[in-house]
């Protein structure tokens, strides 16, 4: 086996630990924005398959009137089949704002002031794998960086012993590792899976971290004798992305040992806070990512389960449930930052990669009572990171199909999210294959309105 052969087996093992770019500077360490930023981090909370905008944040009283009736003729529902299908959940005005949430988030909706509620969204294409790819990197086909690359690439990170960009998924949403890719960025700017399943005990759920059979001190001779000969061949033959990758690779491993298991012990946190989060994996990692945010993590993103669990095509009372598990952690991590300081700097995204139609799923049988995919007009809730709060911008129409008022298509939110960590979308490009690249491609607006 060759010196490369070898650094390429063994950089494998620390898989999206990939860093590309051996120098002495670290790619890592925090840059300079292009303007001053009201935001520091990220944490995206993802409702991956799909929840209903008019079950949850986005009211129609108008679909409540013509439950169970044809869809009227002047509404171009395209692919939406079926009768109309009026909410079952109950909404009510909350906080001082007055906002309206469904009775599926009684926790969400006592911090609803803190929020800004875009009932305005919409993107390209109704189907999990394409609107996945599309909420998560800006494009509809695979091959491109995700909003966390582009992230920790134009900011670097705050902690060096830990990566920059962290996703907790228990298993794999559909699409998989594409989602949180760095593609032709520098590998180290890749998202960081960990599977945060009911396993609470770190040196198991990140037990590929410590090296149990070398001291820190032969590891440290062992990497600096790797990265000298790593020199010595750059200097030789030049400029060799895999090879540096697998250097940097194992120098961020190396790194993480000294403090990635201590962020990842949720058993640390005191009895009550572990009873305000409440119990399960997303739970577990609405924590985690918390602890992760205030050791200086640029992003983080907490994947709600596996492929498309709210994707309610047969019975829209399947969101009952998963608002059980998910309303209470989100809302405690939004009122933890708060706590500490931390929300004015924390951009937090709930969302998913679309909404649902205001029709029946299926056909016009009254026993479908599901709801289908709806690219058109969806919600995303936004707080902290300086967008205002105790606010709903845009609008649907008035059976909520379609984003009809202040539209916001996902290449604007990116370019709004970006806005408030300090850079400018269109300046924040990356050369590949002879173009400029960038995560909103051609378009993106930053929506002002719903910033400070």
């Amino acid at each position: 086996m060759t010196r490369r052969q070898m650094l390429s087996t063994v950089g494998n093992g620390f898989g999206a630990l990939a860093l590309a770019g051996l120098s002495q500077a670290n790619p890592l360490a925090p840059r300079p924005t292009h303007f001053p930023a009201k935001a520091k981090r990220v944490v995206y909370l993802y409702l991956n398959g799909g929840p209903s905008q008019v079950d949850t944040f986005d009211p129609k009283p108008a679909l409540t009137r013509f439950d169970s009736k044809a869809v009227p003729d002047s509404l171009d529902l395209k692919h939406a089949k079926g009768t109309l299908l009026g909410s079952p959940f109950e909404f009510r005005k909350h906080g001082h704002s007055g906002l309206e949430v469904s009775e599926l988030f009684p926790e969400l909706a006592k911090v609803i002031d803190d929020c800004c509620v875009i009932r305005s969204m919409h993107c390209d294409n109704p189907g999990h794998e394409i609107a996945l790819m599309q909420t998560n990197t800006g494009r509809l086909i695979t091959g491109h960086p995700s909003m966390g690359s582009w992230v920790t690439y134009g900011l670097g990170t705050e902690n060096q012993n830990l990566p920059g960009f962290v996703v907790l998924c228990p298993g794999l949403p559909v699409m998989g590792n594409q989602l949180w890719s760095a593609a032709y960025l520098p590998g180290v700017y890749q998202g960081v899976h960990v599977r945060n399943r009911e396993e609470e005990d770190p040196a198991k759920l990140i037990h590929y971290v410590r090296n149990a059979s070398r001291s820190s001190a032969d590891q440290r001779r062992q990497l600096d004798l790797l990265a000298k000969l790593n020199r010595m061949e750059m200097t030789r033959d030049g400029d060799d992305t895999e090879l540096e990758a697998g250097i940097q690779n194992m120098e961020l491993a190396f790194r993480m040992q000294t403090e990635a298991v201590d962020a990842f012990d949720i058993r640390k946190e005191t009895a009550a806070t572990r009873a305000r989060y409440g119990e399960g994996f997303f739970a577990n990692g609405c924590l985690i990512a918390r602890r992760l945010l205030e050791r200086g993590v640029r992003m983080v993103q907490v994947y709600f389960g596996n492929r498309n669990p709210w994707d309610s095509h047969s019975d829209i009372f399947d969101h009952r449930k998963l608002s059980y598990l998910s309303d209470q952690p989100m809302a405690a991590l939004i009122r933890d930052l708060k706590a500490s300081g931390l929300l004015e700097e924390t951009i937090v995204m709930i969302g998913g990669e679309f909404g649902r139609t205001p029709a029946r799923d299926g056909d016009a049988k009254l026993e479908f009572y599901g709801r289908g995919h709806n690219h058109l007009g969806f919600t995303m809730v936004m707080a902290g990171g300086g967008f205002k709060k105790g606010i709903a911008y845009g609008a649907t129409d008035d059976l909520g199909w379609k984003a009809v008022e202040n539209p916001v298509h996902i290449h604007d939110l990116h370019a709004t999210v970006l806005h408030q960590l300090g850079l400018d979308h269109t300046k924040l490009t990356f050369l590949h294959s002879g173009r400029n690249f960038r995560l909103t491609d051609v378009g993106g607006r930053v929506v002002k309105d719903v910033l400070v």
